[in-house]
């Protein structure tokens, strides 16, 4: 139903089917906590924190008032030539999050920009080191990276690749998907174990193919959040960073959706125990109220870039790099709140306790309902697959998502895929709303 006072004739939505959208509008107005308001006065339950975004709930106080009083401060300072308190303040909790010696951050606003931030830091590097024939780049089957030209060539979307494929970068390769949807359509909380090694065609094929002096970096999701919320198999990225190191090419984790507590852990690097040289992050860094993004770099990538640069005069930058709203004051200080929220409330561990609980609801629910083909949870998220339509992909999915919102449950789709990730304050109860009303969905959708 549409709202009389709201004109719906300017704005092109992402990621959205416009025409449907028309035929259907959900307009969200307030927030609170666990819950969304809609234009037409229905409560619906954030089953996704708003894109993986709002770890904290909605509508937190201390998150507020924090950028209250950032705008009556330093409402915006130039990230060019000078910086903010803020911006180095956010620097050093996000630093001092990370594992080892990822020490050092570059702002950004997005993911998108986080992961094209990170490509060019891997090609400057190498080129400073004298070895600027690294320009080979290495992502994955389905992954996704954002929407910039260079996160768009190393994921692995196909509907990406089939418009904008004429402007992606050229050398690029991809390692293949992590899923097997025979031996492993179903897990819950655990890395599945593969008899096979899914990573021989990296060193039989893929850098032979290219010679791995070519390589630069070689980027992944811990877990492929977009896709789906795929789980790679037991080893696999402490075996990827064996290899990368090996062959000196650099490692990149996209913890856009898995940093800042996902997986009950600081970032997805922390659970699974691998360091990677750089990461990049978004999303719950502020509970999603400002849009603040970054990459996080080990020592040696500051070090080498200013060791490559000492002969040159002192004006002269060593990355020519950044953005106009690179460290935002305000998204700074929305940072440093929401961090500070999650540590005074432990929401991390949370977020680890209540993903077992989602985990084993969404197994018991949805295990042999009508075309549901796989169920995947860890941390504080999971998905269900469904069949496709044949010639329909995906079609299946938006009816359920569609169902879900109408019974007052936001739920995400990923082609087939039905994802639920919650905020990590999400109560038992609230679980078993949203799995409820899902299972439903599924049932009623042919």
């Amino acid at each position: 139903m549409r709202h009389p006072d709201i004109n719906m004739n300017h704005q092109w939505l992402p990621f959205t089917p416009n025409r449907s959208f028309q035929l259907d509008p959900r307009v969200l107005v307030a927030a609170e906590g666990m819950h969304f308001t809609t234009h037409d006065g229905r409560q619906v339950l954030d089953g996704i924190s708003s894109l993986w975004c709002v770890g904290a709930g909605h509508n937190r106080k201390p998150i507020n008032e924090a950028i209250k009083r950032q705008l009556d401060t330093l409402d915006y300072a130039t990230a060019f030539q000078a910086s903010n308190d803020k911006a180095f303040q956010a620097a050093e909790m996000i630093a001092g999050m990370a594992p080892g010696d990822l020490n050092r951050v570059l702002f950004c606003n997005s993911g998108s920009e986080a992961a094209d931030t990170a490509l060019k830091l891997a090609l400057a590097y190498h080129r400073a080191r004298g070895e600027g024939h690294r320009n080979v780049f290495i992502g994955r089957e389905r992954a996704y990276h954002g929407v910039g030209f260079g996160g768009m060539s190393v994921g692995g979307i196909p509907a990406n690749r089939k418009v904008f494929g004429t402007a992606l970068l050229p050398r690029v390769d991809h390692l293949r998907f992590i899923h097997d949807p025979v031996n492993h359509a179903y897990y819950n909380g655990e890395e599945p174990v593969w008899e096979e090694d899914i990573l021989s065609e990296l060193e039989s094929r893929i850098l032979p193919l290219h010679d791995p002096s070519n390589i630069a970096a070689v980027i992944v999701e811990p877990v492929a959040g977009s896709a789906g919320w795929y789980v790679p198999p037991k080893g696999y990225l402490k075996r990827l960073r064996e290899i990368c190191d090996k062959h000196g090419i650099l490692l990149i984790f996209d913890e856009v959706i898995t940093g800042f507590g996902r997986l009950g852990a600081n970032f997805g690097a922390t659970y699974y125990d691998v360091v990677p040289d750089m990461l990049t992050f978004a999303k719950a860094v502020s509970n999603g109220v400002i849009p603040l993004g970054g990459v996080i770099c080990r020592d040696h990538l500051y070090d080498g870039m200013m060791a490559a640069n000492e002969k040159n005069p002192p004006h002269a930058i060593e990355f020519f790099h950044g953005y106009t709203y690179s460290g935002h004051p305000v998204a700074c200080a929305a940072a440093i709140a929401t961090l500070e929220l999650m540590r005074e409330e432990d929401l991390f561990t949370r977020a680890g306790q209540m993903g077992k609980i989602l985990g084993d609801a969404m197994h018991r629910a949805f295990k042999g309902l009508p075309h549901v083909v796989g169920i995947r949870s860890m941390g504080l998220a999971g998905a269900v697959e469904l069949a496709g339509l044949p010639g329909l992909a995906g079609k299946r999915g938006y009816e359920v998502f569609l169902d879900c919102f109408h019974r007052g449950v936001l739920v995400r789709p990923a082609g087939d895929n039905l994802v639920l990730a919650p905020p990590y304050i999400v109560e038992k109860a609230q679980i078993e709303q949203m799995v409820d009303t899902l299972a439903g969905a599924i049932k009623r959708v042919v």
